[in-house]
């Protein structure tokens, strides 16, 4: 096989080469505890501050409002469950949209599951939220915490997360927002009051995720006590991959404008140009109001893991948004919500500098592959 074109940066983005020579900078300069106080430490703990103020700049917050988990999913958990358990006071019920990610209804199930309630508002056929049932949620005596993502990771679609935030601010109920598909991309939206997102998303390592916790939202850990990371995450530091992330993010947020144009106007190429090539295929999300690296569609009649075993042979990596395992026997949670077709589908996510050829090349093979597939199947 010849070159294969990478088009799942909504999972993973490879890693940015600033990322690269910023971490074997910092494997030699940034390997001791941060934490004490000989010259060695020194150094790792002014690496690790630095870094910590170019990622407060990119994504607008303070400093001392930051710090950096083990991943985007631990700071997900930790952001949730920290805010819930230091405003348990003020309530104990959690609201969140239909289509969080896992992690987030993760830890609405764990908050339940302690005695918690948790309210989920639907979406619309785009994956929008209803902006009028969630002011309703938040509005709700005794609502401790309300949730909504910037972007949808499977479908692309952007959340009204400033208009959540201002009937969250009425009420007194602070925000979380996952940042994962947008941080590095987009201007983060204004009025969260705690955020998480995840380096490996922008082109940083994977293992390093943000929790950010706007200063007077009441956060208390849930864990054991620890001195680390202003007490919000426990464990040692890897300082060399936090740079790393920070000089990652740094990079994308110099170029996203152009990148996010650039992307975006490929994303608008296979919106318009599938459903012209493909018979029987739904064009997934919002089209206007999306990120702009994400597509995608549905094909009737298909096997998603079979067109997804089709297009890597012909040199595509790509990914489902029906994640129908034999684990879980169940198609994504996002598209059931939405209330489009769950089967056959296929996620476009285009890293930075995917090029025009290499989508004009998928939309040349996919025909092909979902005929063939059609024919196996005895439905063409």
């Amino acid at each position: 096989m010849g070159h294969v074109a990478y088009f799942d940066a909504a999972s993973t983005e490879p890693l940015h080469p600033q990322a690269r020579e910023a971490l074997l900078t910092a494997i030699d300069a940034g390997w001791a505890d941060p934490a004490r106080l000989y010259n060695q430490a020194r150094r790792a703990h002014l690496l690790l501050e630095q870094a910590r103020a170019e990622v407060a700049e990119a994504l607008g917050a303070r400093p001392d409002e930051v710090s950096f988990a083990s991943s985007g999913t631990q700071a997900v958990h930790l952001g949730m469950l920290g805010t819930l358990h230091g405003r348990r006071r003020a309530g104990r019920h959690l609201v969140t949209s239909a289509v969080e990610h896992s992690s987030v209804l993760h830890a609405a199930q764990a908050h339940e599951r302690d005695g918690g309630t948790a309210e989920t508002v639907g979406v619309s056929l785009t994956g929008r939220v209803d902006l009028d049932a969630f002011r309703a949620a938040v509005a709700r005596e005794g609502t401790a915490l309300a949730c909504l993502q910037t972007a949808n990771h499977e479908v692309g679609t952007l959340q009204p997360v400033a208009e959540a935030a201002e009937a969250c601010r009425r009420h007194g109920v602070p925000l979380f927002v996952d940042a994962a598909q947008t941080a590095g991309r987009l201007p983060v939206p204004a009025g969260w009051s705690v955020l998480a997102a995840s380096a490996h998303k922008w082109g940083g390592p994977a293992g390093v995720g943000v929790l950010a916790v706007r200063k007077g939202t009441r956060f208390r850990s849930f864990l054991p006590e620890d001195e680390r990371e202003r007490r919000r995450v426990p464990g040692f530091e890897n300082v060399p991959a936090v740079v790393a992330a920070a000089a990652a993010l740094r990079a994308v947020t110099a170029e996203a404008e152009s990148e996010r144009a650039r992307l975006s106007a490929l994303v608008d190429r296979i919106r318009e140009t599938v459903p012209q090539v493909v018979p029987d295929v739904e064009v997934i999300g919002e089209p206007v109001e999306r990120a702009p690296h994400i597509v995608t569609f549905s094909c009737l009649y298909v096997d998603g893991e079979a067109l997804l075993t089709e297009l890597d042979r012909a040199g595509f990596a790509v990914s489902s948004g029906s994640s129908c395992t034999a684990s879980t026997l169940r198609p994504s949670h996002v598209l059931e919500a939405m209330g489009v077709l769950t089967h056959g589908n296929v996620r476009v996510s285009l890293p930075r500098g995917a090029s025009a050829a290499e989508v004009d090349r998928f939309l040349a093979v996919l025909p092909d592959a979902v005929r063939r597939i059609r024919q196996d199947a005895g439905v063409a």
